[in-house]
């Protein structure tokens, strides 16, 4: 099984992944080290906002791609979380 999620740092960014192992993912994204200079190891760090399960990695990947092709955060916390504008 394969997860979609989006992770939400203190200052309301959100990123949008997808994985096969989400606990190892989010420790990945949560990362102290410089190395690379991702752009979630220099925003985190990162909570759990929300995870959708998926059969295969092709579906995983199609809904990862729908909800970045929303481009914007308010569209996420209507959508996906719930939450007032």
């Amino acid at each position: 099984m394969f997860r979609v999620y989006v992770l939400q740092n203190p200052s309301g960014k959100f990123y949008v992944g997808q994985t096969d192992n989400l606990p190892a993912r989010l420790a990945n994204h949560n990362r102290s080290d410089k190395t690379c200079g991702k752009f979630t190891r220099k925003n985190g760090p990162w909570t759990l906002a929300w995870s959708e399960l998926h059969p295969s990695r092709t579906s995983a990947m199609a809904r990862e791609r729908e909800i970045k092709r929303w481009k914007s955060a308010k569209t996420i916390r209507l959508q996906l979380l719930g939450l007032p504008q």
